[in-house]
């Protein structure tokens, strides 16, 4: 660890300002030789897009990454400030403690700061020194804190047990979520102990706090009226492993063998996903987040965060579903811990205290969100303290729906590039196109974080904890990454390109087909043709679709246009929408799905009231069919948009023909005052009572579109979203396959046709299973289109339909997954 001396320290300091003490402490920092003059104003501009201020008069200035080239050597500063100087509106620094990070060698000091962070009795002592010594003392670790006096822990009518955390990384955020989930049944009041700690029982971010690594004891605490039901699941829970198996093997690995000869420099990290790169590099940017500091209306402010969570959360579900299709329940999996965080009551509670006290729910959010992922970020295990980027994606998410963003455009470079970035958020590298995206490479994360995890899952080669040296590469510089060694080579030589390039090509020559023949149709050996088209929700996203081969867009979430905001998207706004969707996909089909939405989302302007259970309530066609206008006027915008390219309108949880045929009235209605010619109408096929009548509904429609997501929940009675119970949620269930084979007979025997638009579309075991069931379009999300086309060339439509006669005669889930693919 680095040396902390009486150079490093300054006592009795009255700085004027922020900025001022902030000057300060970097001086100390340039006086010891480890910043250049500088990196004082990079320090000070850290300040403007991130709060430095920890809590209890502890503040850490740092500098941004960019800037890093302007360090010399890592270094710590310590300005004491015994009158405090003003850091933010209600918060005073006593101790300001300047960071000059270029290796980790500070996290050692960091740790032992946030133990220091409940000890107001240490803090004072440390802010009134009149010696060094005591300071350095207390940072390095060479006493203890000594609490004014020892928390006692009253548990008095409380039952207990004690268990053993058993799975490999400890209660990180998955487990702690399948715990609470549990927890959350009960009336009980819960606790959780570990190491003379309590949390919440039912608060992820509160649970996460106490860091319970691998084999760790911890008691659990339980008081109520069901207390002994709770501790007697939670103990099974726990026995069980909390959710947890092991991450499932991408397949053989090939070993490529490949090392280079000559190159300018080798950057060392921690493989975490196999495979070569070869190409230039570009440095990923996060866009700037503002908010306004105060506000005058608390009420008003607490609003405007409930519709930002609730659109968050409804990004959330769609990032699941997708990740879940692409990679599987178990990797999909983080984003249920990440609307776990998003419900968390400690942290709302909190950042409604600082509503309350006058402030915006954006600079309330944020400031909650960054105390808890500093508390993360200096947690001894690595894991655990990895668990910060996924709070940190979580309160930037909900930000996004709050305040005005600047650089707020996907990554989407013009060339594939290898991305390099400080770290990734679990969104970030889910939306990451591995067409465009040779490999990655982080200065910071682990293996085993859920980045690293969807990188493999993705294909994309990656290395991760490589050091703030990367963050210095000029874009465009020519680089070979190894996945597999985790090493990044700088500027190799020619030699070295022509070698990896020929071991990359060995290595991924199916995926480079794949995606070299993705403007193909997806025609089986023996002449069949099945469309593969994409699912979007966003503008930007119809040319994202084309570009990966999709034949067209099997399903339009109009959601995007209706949440997070104060008043309902007009007709023209959304006919501009619309029609810049359809110019974006040059005369190739879009099938736009109606408002699909209920009280499972908080959208002010509707004031929908608070459900028991939103999937069974007032959702989709049945909110459209009881707000008329409202669905008038979407109705309006989308005939109107008709004109600027094929377009099929498709209605969602069409659960009866009452239903069915009242939405046509509307549908008429609109379409004659807009003058629009006749469109095609389908229903979403994703409740059991609209696939047993499937026979029904196929004489009053066009078309069927399955959403196998849906319909897996309410055939099989589970949320797909239930951090317990989401995993046996599988689309290939022999029941929803049958009830699936159910609709396309229908289907045929009325003459129309059948697409699926759930996640099972983009799996390919499924993709060949619903080929053969007869289904005649498959919708995906835009990463998997490629892959399951070429899926599609391998087989004949004899062998798909003898796979799919195998699926329907397995009695469990595990036979379907068991079949062996043409």
């Amino acid at each position: 660890m680095i040396n902390l001396d009486q150079q490093s320290v300054v006592l009795g300091s009255t700085p004027s300002s922020k900025e001022a003490a902030i000057e300060a402490v970097a001086t100390i920092l340039v006086n010891n030789g480890c910043i250049a003059p500088g990196y004082i104003e990079s320090m000070k501009k850290r300040e403007v897009v991130a709060n430095t201020f920890l809590g209890n008069g502890i503040a850490i200035p740092h500098g941004l990454p960019e800037h890093r080239e302007l360090i010399h050597k890592t270094g710590i500063a310590v300005l004491q400030v015994p009158g405090g100087v003003a850091w933010n509106p209600g918060e005073s620094a006593t101790l300001v403690i300047g960071i000059a990070a270029k290796s980790d060698e500070h996290i050692e000091i960091l740790t032992n700061l946030t133990r220091l962070l409940d000890d107001s009795a240490t803090i004072n002592e440390l802010s009134s020194a009149t010696t060094a010594d005591i300071i350095i003392e207390a940072l390095s670790g060479q006493r203890r804190p000594v609490p004014e006096k020892a928390p006692v822990l009253d548990l008095d009518g409380f039952q207990s047990i004690t268990e053993t955390i058993s799975g490999e990384h400890g209660l990180h955020a998955r487990p702690a979520t399948f715990l609470i989930e549990i927890a959350k049944q009960f009336e009980a009041e819960i606790l959780v102990e570990h190491d003379g700690q309590a949390a919440n029982g039912k608060s992820l971010a509160s649970l996460l706090k106490l860091g319970v690594t691998k084999g760790k004891t911890i008691r659990i605490h339980a008081k109520g009226s069901d207390a002994v039901d709770a501790l007697n699941q939670l103990k099974n829970a726990i026995e069980s492993g909390l959710g947890e198996t092991a991450e499932e093997s991408n397949g053989i690995q090939v070993a490529h063998g490949w090392q280079p000869q000559s190159v300018a420099k080798t950057i060392p990290g921690i493989n975490a996903s196999p495979g070569l790169a070869c190409g230039v590099v570009r440095q990923y940017v996060h866009e700037r987040i503002i908010v306004e500091a105060n506000a005058k209306d608390p009420d008003y402010e607490k609003n405007r965060l409930k519709q930002a969570v609730s659109a968050a959360k409804e990004n959330l579900k769609n990032l699941h579903d997708e990740v879940r299709a692409k990679a599987g329940a178990a990797k999909a999996a983080i984003f249920q811990a990440h609307i776990a965080f998003l419900e968390d009551p400690e942290l709302h509670a909190e950042v409604n205290e600082l509503i309350n006290s006058g402030r915006s729910c954006g600079f309330a959010w944020r400031q909650v969100i960054d105390d808890r992922v500093h508390a993360l970020e200096l947690h001894n295990d690595p894991v655990l303290a990895g668990r910060a980027m996924d709070l940190r994606d979580v309160g930037r998410r909900v930000l996004k729906h709050i305040a005005g963003t600047l650089h707020d455009q996907p990554f989407i470079p013009d060339e594939p590039v290898i991305l390099i970035a400080e770290d990734l958020t679990p969104s970030d590298t889910a939306a990451l196109d591995p067409a465009l995206i040779l490999g990655i490479c982080t200065a910071g994360g682990g293996p085993t974080s859920h980045s690293a995890i969807i990188a493999r899952s993705l294909g994309i080669p990656a290395i991760v904890s490589a050091g703030p040296a990367v963050l210095g590469i000029a874009d465009h510089t020519l680089a070979i990454l190894d996945g597999d060694s985790g090493n990044l080579y700088l500027q190799p030589s020619a030699a070295d390109q022509e070698s990896a390039e020929l071991a990359r090509r060995h290595l991924e020559t199916l995926r480079n087909s794949e995606y070299e023949t993705r403007f193909e149709p997806a025609l089986t050996t023996d002449g069949h043709r099945i469309e593969v088209v994409a699912n979007i929700g966003k503008v930007e996203e119809a040319e994202q679709a084309v570009n990966a081969g999709g034949e067209g867009v099997g399903l339009l979430r109009t959601e995007f246009l209706f949440l997070g905001r104060e008043t309902p998207p007009d007709e023209e706004e959304q006919y501009q929408h619309y029609t810049a969707m359809l110019k974006s996909l040059n005369g190739l089909p879009m099938i736009v799905r109606t408002l699909d939405i209920g009280g499972d989302k908080e959208v002010s302007y509707l004031d929908l009231p608070a459900e028991d259970n939103p999937f069974l309530g007032e959702r989709g066609i049945r909110l459209c069919l009881n707000r008329q206008e409202l669905f008038l006027s979407q109705l309006r915008a989308i005939y109107r948009a008709s004109k600027h390219g094929p377009l099929r309108i498709m209605l969602p949880m069409v659960s009866s023909i009452e239903e069915l045929l009242a939405a046509k009235v509307l549908l008429e209605k609109a379409r004659i005052e807009t003058g629009a010619d006749q469109v095609e109408i389908g229903i979403m096929v994703e409740v059991p009572s609209a696939a047993v009548m499937a026979d029904v509904f196929a004489r009053e429609v066009d078309f069927f579109s399955i959403g196998t997501n849906d319909l897996t929940q309410y055939v099989l009675a589970i949320d797909r979203l239930h951090p317990t119970l989401a995993a046996q949620a599988d689309s290939l269930h022999p029941a929803v396959l049958r009830m699936i084979d159910m609709v396309v007979k229908a289907a045929t025997e009325a003459g129309i046709w059948v697409g699926v638009c759930g996640g099972l579309a983009g799996e390919p075991l499924g993709a060949a299973i619903l080929a053969g069931l007869g289904v005649k379009e498959l919708s995906m999300v835009i990463p998997s289109i490629a892959a399951i086309k070429a899926r599609l060339r391998t087989m004949t439509i004899a062998e798909a339909r003898e796979l799919a006669a195998k699926a329907l005669s397995c009695q469990t889930i595990k036979q379907v997954r068991a079949l062996q693919q043409p």
